[in-house]
């Protein structure tokens, strides 16, 4: 496998910085996800490991070596789109033995047939090798598009939001799937996603992408507990971060702030009114979540409650100190 070192990459599209003079080191063996909203860089990046896109300065190496100015087949990546690109007229057997047989790594058929065979068993597809691609279903479909990149064990696997046209079980069922390949091949891969629960459950560290910046990397623990940015709070958690005015906190907050951010299930409530008493909008008893309000600002609130609370109801909420986090006008955190 490899390891992959951005070096002051930038990339443009016109007057758009796609890649702003990014730095980024993955290790061998990594599975590391760039998370980020649309637009953030995150698939140009992908790209510019590949070789697709050319970069306007900075370098690309694997393994301490400049490929910069290699061609993308001579980087060995594997490249896993969010459409299959599957080629319709052929059964799934011949699809995924078809890096296999291009002329610069052709294998002895034996071989490929080998490598097929034992990848459809690991993606549980090997009943359907001898089916063309227009009669499976769209997770079998996607099935084949990632098999076909490991039957050809690349230095690098590259995924572009493989899962995100599958249903949520399906979703949930192919998360589990390629976290368990990745263990057990100890391959490196670098995963593009906007859902915060695939970056979650499968990254070993996630950078977190906006307008083609890094703003923060860590491992998802750190990125949830640690935000480095009020942005980087953000895009972590469901229910989302409560962004609170710095003035509610008025006498113990960091006089530099001017948000206060705490989690839901950080947040404490009582039942009953008092002089900061909040009016609740909402209690889902599925998700143990109160929505309440005070002076027109929404708080939520994730907590175990022995009844029901009604639309209008009065509870009391606290915020822990130690829980909350402290931004400045720009959106950098202060120190507690």
């Amino acid at each position: 496998m490899a390891s992959i070192s951005l070096q002051s990459i930038t990339k443009r599209f016109g007057d758009v910085t796609a890649v702003d003079a990014m730095q980024l080191d993955i290790v061998d063996g990594e599975f590391f996800v760039l998370l980020g909203p649309s637009g953030a860089g995150k698939t140009t990046t992908l790209r510019l490991i590949a070789g697709l896109e050319a970069p306007e300065a900075g370098r690309v190496l694997m393994n301490g070596e400049d490929v910069t100015s290699n061609a993308p087949a001579q980087r060995d990546c594997a490249f896993v789109f969010q459409q299959y690109s599957l080629y319709p007229h052929l059964t799934v057997f011949d699809n995924m033995a078809f890096p296999l047989r291009a002329p610069m790594r052709r294998l002895a058929e034996a071989e490929i047939r080998a490598r097929v065979e034992r990848v459809a068993a690991m993606l549980h597809i090997e009943s359907k090798l001898q089916r063309k691609s227009t009669a499976l279903s769209g997770g079998e479909m996607q099935r084949v598009a990632i098999g076909r990149a490991l039957v050809r064990e690349p230095r690098v696997y590259l995924m572009d939001e493989p899962l995100s046209s599958l249903d949520a079980g399906l979703r949930e069922e192919l998360r589990v799937e390629l976290k368990r390949l990745q263990r057990s091949s100890g391959a490196t891969v670098v995963y593009v996603t906007h859902d915060q629960v695939e970056a979650t459950t499968l990254a070993d560290r996630i950078a977190i992408l906006e307008h083609g910046r890094i703003q923060q990397i860590g491992t998802p623990l750190q990125i949830y507990d640690q935000p480095q940015t009020l942005e980087v709070a953000q895009r972590l958690g469901s229910p989302a971060v409560n962004i609170l005015p710095a003035s509610w906190f008025a006498g113990w907050a960091d006089p530099r702030a001017t948000h206060v951010a705490i989690r839901p299930e950080d947040v404490v409530l009582a039942a009953g009114d008092g002089a900061q008493s909040y009016s609740v909008i909402e209690y889902s008893l599925v998700k143990h979540l109160v929505v309440a309000e005070h002076m027109g600002i929404e708080v939520r609130a994730r907590t175990m409650l022995d009844e029901g609370l009604v639309p209008g109801a009065k509870v009391r909420l606290s915020f822990p100190p130690e829980r909350c986090m402290f931004f400045d006008a720009t959106g950098r955190r202060l120190a507690a």
